[in-house]
């Protein structure tokens, strides 16, 4: 079975890694898979080394960016003129723009030939993923309509099936969007390569080693982008609260954030109005998560919008206990609600706090930071749930088994 995916670009974040892994994993003797991805664009990170790790060479569109542009005419036809060259039987898309460029190409394929005129287009399937969505945070009022008007149009033209992370981003997309039909959806939750967590006791030493911290120091950490979706100005304000409240016979605490991104002297402009110093480091991007999370003692995550973020399943493959805005896939994943806070919800597997509410989500953190016995709950429960529900072989199973079945 020929597969082409398409993604707008490997840039740094879970819908990288998740087309890297299926492009990887579904291979000879049942299954061919090319992947075809644009150009990480100046100030973001770029994944290409880890599809290198995996055997994986792209085919790289330079013209596919994430924004619209004049140059998406070319990108349409150069994915137009693959498809025609490759032939394959499913068209898998991943990310808004990949998925909007990709199924018109399809679409296109799929109808424009001399069979159609007696009834027999082209026997191809079209698949979109959505890993999170645009539909609010991301832009003004009259683009993210129009945004949402291209993804009804496509929903209805030129997709077969469409899948999602969890059933809260299936009850948000096609129940309040009204993107799609029922009977289209289908619900694949990620899958990761746990491998490289399993030896998280003897690692957690080696990042605390480097940021000097001691053994009682309690890390708090944040993964990501720096860029305006994620809100780390969230969690900026949340940890100069805190300091602001912290007892004087309480825990040495330390706020660690690892990544990069354009919003990055914006950050540490307000990390020094905020009167952080010391007590925050930026890491800036990382390729060592197998380090980083096992040093960490919690591990945040502010997002004003998301499918279901790696960072959190990551975090709790390795025990950390995890604190996040409950936005998208994140309810899910925490689990429900067994005892309710001050502005925030401890969940099964983590705590929720309503987004951009910097005094609930210092509350929240306050109440982990002091509370041993809670975080290593959270943490084993995360850990088993992760184990459990998050396997890459899991993941690869499934995706082959929707191919199979169309």
């Amino acid at each position: 079975m020929k597969i082409v995916r398409i993604i707008a670009r490997l840039n740094m974040g879970g819908p990288a890694r998740h087309v890297v892994w299926l492009t990887a994993g579904l291979t000879a003797p049942e299954f061919e898979t090319v992947l075809v991805t644009g150009v990480v664009p100046p100030g973001e990170e770029d994944m290409g080394y880890f599809a290198a790790q995996h055997g994986v060479e792209p085919v790289v569109i330079k013209q596919m960016s994430r924004e619209l542009s004049p140059g998406d005419a070319v990108t349409l036809w150069k994915v137009y003129r693959l498809l025609c060259r490759d032939r394959p039987q499913v068209i898998h898309t991943h990310t808004a723009k990949a998925g909007t460029v990709g199924r018109v190409a399809g679409f296109l394929y799929r109808w424009f030939r001399p069979g159609t005129l007696i009834g027999r287009p082209r026997r191809v399937r079209l698949i979109h993923t959505y890993h999170g969505h645009v539909f609010h945070s991301y832009y003004g009022n009259l683009k993210t309509k129009l945004f949402l008007f291209i993804e009804r149009v496509l929903a209805f033209l030129a997709t077969d099936r469409i899948l999602v992370l969890s059933q809260q981003q299936r009850d948000e997309i096609n129940g309040k969007f009204r993107v799609g039909r029922p009977e289209q959806f289908a619900i694949v939750p990620l899958g990761i390569d746990l491998e490289p967590f399993a030896d998280r006791f003897n690692c957690r030493d080696r990042l605390r080693a480097e940021l000097q911290a001691a053994d009682d120091e309690v890390l708090v950490g944040i993964v990501g982008r720096l860029t305006e979706i994620k809100h780390h100005a969230l969690f900026l304000r949340a940890a100069a609260e805190f300091l602001e409240h912290v007892m004087d016979d309480g825990p040495l605490v330390r706020f660690v954030i690892i990544g990069d991104g354009h919003l990055r002297p914006e950050l540490e402009a307000e990390a020094v109005r905020l009167n952080l110093g010391s007590r925050l480091v930026f890491l800036g991007a990382r390729d060592d998560p197998q380090n980083f999370y096992p040093a960490l003692d919690v591990v945040a995550l502010t997002s004003r919008n998301e499918g279901t973020p790696l960072t959190l399943i990551e975090a709790m493959a390795n025990a950390r206990p995890v604190i996040a805005t409950a936005v998208g896939g994140v309810v899910d994943l925490l689990g429900p609600i067994t005892e309710k806070g001050a502005g925030f919800d401890v969940c099964e597997r983590g705590i929720a706090v309503q987004a951009d509410d910097a005094e609930a989500f210092r509350c929240g953190l306050d109440r982990l930071i002091n509370d041993q016995t809670m975080r290593d709950r959270l943490g084993l429960a995360g850990l088993s749930y992760v184990r459990e529900q998050y396997q890459l072989a899991r993941l690869l199973s499934d995706v082959a088994n929707l191919y199979r079945s169309l």
